[in-house]
């Protein structure tokens, strides 16, 4: 059975810059082969702050938005979080995602497509991580950092890759893939 790997495009306000890089990652994901690839748009699942009156480790969820993120969590073996960084740190729509579940996230890679300005999200990366630990999750070292995104973009807002995203990426799935396989047997 192929691994699924979702790449969550994080921000959810208008005007992101989200899609196009998520969009570029995920046809590489699709042309690398070794998972399924998936594109999740969080902005679809229209999540308000949490919500939900029992602790999402009971995994007992009463609205119909949390039933309807903790599935898709729970289809994925691997995720990318493509995320911008907003004061220093991920996007909220992002925190309040990772919270909404709990055991949906247990024991699987996650990588990072941040962007940004000059840091090219590297600040909400790190930070990022931290909650992704606490959820059990496998935070790669490896990532794909876009520096100055905006200069990246054409006239069409698609994303222009230059050689380094390429290979960062290509680095990123190898990495994911690797520990994919080895915690699906945690969580079997």
């Amino acid at each position: 059975m192929t691994l699924k790997l979702h790449t969550i495009i994080c921000s959810t306000r208008p005007g992101r810059v989200g899609p196009p890089v998520a969009n570029w990652f995920h046809e590489l994901a699709m042309l690398d082969g070794k998972f399924d690839a998936v594109l999740v748009d969080l902005a679809e699942f229209n999540l308000p702050v949490y919500d939900e009156p029992e602790h999402p480790i009971r995994q007992n969820y009463r609205h119909a938005h949390t039933k309807k993120w903790a599935a898709s969590v729970n289809a994925a073996d691997a995720y990318v979080f493509v995320t911008p960084e907003y004061n220093f740190g991920p996007p909220p729509s992002l925190l309040n995602a990772l919270n909404y579940v709990y055991k949906e996230w247990n024991y699987k890679p996650a990588g990072i497509v941040s962007y940004g300005g000059v840091s090219g999200g590297m600040r909400s990366a790190l930070i990022e991580k931290l909650t992704l630990t606490t959820l059990k999750m496998m935070p790669m070292v490896e990532a794909v950092t876009v520096q100055n995104v905006s200069s990246h973009l054409d006239d069409n807002e698609n994303f222009l890759p230059g050689e380094h995203h390429k290979n960062s990426g290509a680095t990123l799935l190898n990495e994911l893939y690797k520990w994919a396989q080895a915690l699906k047997t945690m969580r079997e």
